[in-house]
Order: C-alpha cells, then structure tokens, then sequence
C-alpha cells in the first residue's frame, strides 16, 4: 500500500513601511547567497537596502535595489560571503520610503556551504588588502 505525503507551505505578507513582503528568504548557491523577495503591495517606496551580518556582529549595508512596483519579484546575489570565515549569515532588508523614512524586514539566517579550496582563497587574498 502507498502513502502520500502533502506538505504545507503557509506564506503570510508581512506589512514594513509601505510594502507587504510576500517572501524574503535567502539560500547559498554556487559560493555565493542568493536572496529572494517579493512585495504584493508597494506604496511611496523608494529602494531596498541590503544589509548582512555574522552572528555575533554588526550589520553592514552589503547592496541596493530600487522598488518597482506593486507586485514585484527581486533577488540579490551576495557574491562577497565567501571573503568571511563564517558559515552562517543573517540578512535584513531596510526598505526606505520616498520621504527618507525607513524601516526593516524580518531578519533571515542562511548556513553558507563553501568549499574549503575557494574559502582558503578568500582568506589568502583578503590578508593582502
């Protein structure tokens, strides 16, 4: 006798400063972390700053994408997390409104799977800068 298994995925919009965020999630892929969002509703928003952290550190504005409207699918491709010696990640999106206003996404973690030769080498080439 077969089973079949259904599993749920419960996507809920969450409302910051002017814009419904459908989704935001983040995965690492090919030595890099790609995030992903998308926005059901917009309104006065200018841009989206991207913004990383280690565990146990400071944010630092990694990146920019301006809005473009209601309904809108973005990515953002972090092609600089493999220079760190961490594996794990959190990312936040400051999202700021025509008036200079801002606020900020849920905080997402990812764990940044990177081969050892290509994070030797980060580390190699960031002793020299």
């Amino acid at each position: 006798m077969k089973k079949a298994f259904v599993i749920g995925l419960i996507l809920t919009a969450t409302l910051v400063s002017g814009a419904f965020i459908e989704f935001f999630h983040a995965k690492s892929e090919n030595n890099a972390v790609k995030l992903e969002w998308k926005t059901t509703t917009e309104s006065s928003l200018r841009e989206f700053v991207v913004e990383r952290k280690t565990v146990n550190g400071n944010f630092i504005t990694i990146g920019k994408v301006a809005a473009r409207g209601e309904n809108s699918y973005y990515s953002y491709v972090d092609e600089a997390a493999f220079k760190s010696s961490e594996y794990v990640f959190v990312y936040r999106l400051k999202l700021i409104n025509t008036d200079s206003q801002f606020s900020y996404s849920k905080e997402i973690s990812v764990s940044h799977s990177l081969s050892d030769v290509k994070r030797t080498w980060g580390s190699i080439k960031a002793m020299f800068r």
